[in-house]
């Protein structure tokens, strides 16, 4: 079937390039960008809205990068909303508000339709292995819907709960851990290396102990080799523990550690660091150690 797909970004693209290798076809619009290489000559149909995805499609994905664009993509001029049909899936993969996935949920279910929020973790390369943990929430019957093309793009999928923004408060979850994780491999690293220690050698060893993790296996490697040309950008991380943040304050839940985290992003983003990818957090403590890793 032809899947309705707005976001074809550094994760959009190698998600839309698994729903073709599927077997389905893409429909899409774009903004300002070309369509990317990766979808030349492939089964993509580009027309000149939202409106008019919606139109051509039962089911809609989004994959943008912030819960305004998502209202856009609905709610703005000519958006999905007003040529959405009867019956169709919208599935929002973005990272974004719990409160606005809601409200926006209930402004696609007053059109008839149903909603699912299936945020990702896994970054570039989990996208382009089709091997992404998809975190969702809405009603089963539309998880059970989806399920077959959420099994094109990922390995790890749960419907987190059935209703709408429990899928969101779990990416919430899912990076306040990673940032979390970033740090410590970030400080462990400069304080091997300025103790006079190879970085490579010490993390390799770490590798082997109970210290090992995902994020000291390719974040440890990035920042030993300089490599921080995104997966992940820091301007992204920091939108996410912007939502931590200002759903802690409403649950009443002090997150001292995350806040933490977010200020050593804001260090690199205020320092040209905001593309970088995330594992750049790093250099906001070689700033203050006056001391690089690599």
């Amino acid at each position: 079937m032809d899947i309705g797909f707005i976001g074809l970004g550094v994760m959009g693209t190698p998600m839309a390039e698994k729903l073709l290798e599927g077997g389905h076809g893409i429909v899409t619009c774009l903004n300002t960008s070309p369509l990317p290489a990766a979808l030349n000559g492939k089964q993509v149909k580009v027309v000149d809205s939202p409106a008019e995805v919606a139109a051509a499609c039962d089911t809609l994905i989004i994959m943008v990068p912030d819960s305004p664009d998502v209202e856009r993509v609905l709610r703005g001029e000519n958006g999905a909303l007003e040529g959405l049909r009867k019956d169709a899936l919208v599935i929002d993969m973005s990272s974004i508000s719990p409160i606005v996935t809601a409200d926006l949920a209930k402004a696609v279910n007053d059109k008839g339709a149903l909603y699912l929020d299936a945020p990702v973790s896994g970054g570039e390369v989990g996208a382009k292995a089709g091997t992404l943990t998809i975190m969702v929430g809405g009603p089963e019957a539309a998880f059970e819907r989806a399920r077959p093309l959420f099994e094109l793009m990922g390995g790890n999928i749960t419907l987190i709960g059935t209703h709408n923004g429990a899928g969101q408060t779990c990416k919430i979850a899912n990076q306040i851990i990673v940032a979390l994780n970033i740090e410590a491999v970030s400080e462990a690293l400069l304080f091997a290396s300025r103790a006079g220690c190879d970085p490579a050698t010490v993390r390799k060893a770490l590798m082997g102990g109970f210290a090992s993790s995902k994020i000291l296996e390719v974040h440890g490697e990035r920042m030993i080799n300089r490599t921080f040309a995104p997966g992940f950008r820091i301007c992204l991380h920091q939108k996410d523990l912007n939502l931590a943040l200002q759903s802690a304050r409403e649950l009443g839940v002090s997150l001292p550690n995350t806040a933490t985290c977010q200020e050593l992003f804001n260090s690199c983003a205020a320092n040209d660091g905001g593309n970088d990818d995330h594992s750049g957090m790093v250099k906001a403590l070689e700033r203050m150690a006056n001391h690089e890793i690599g």
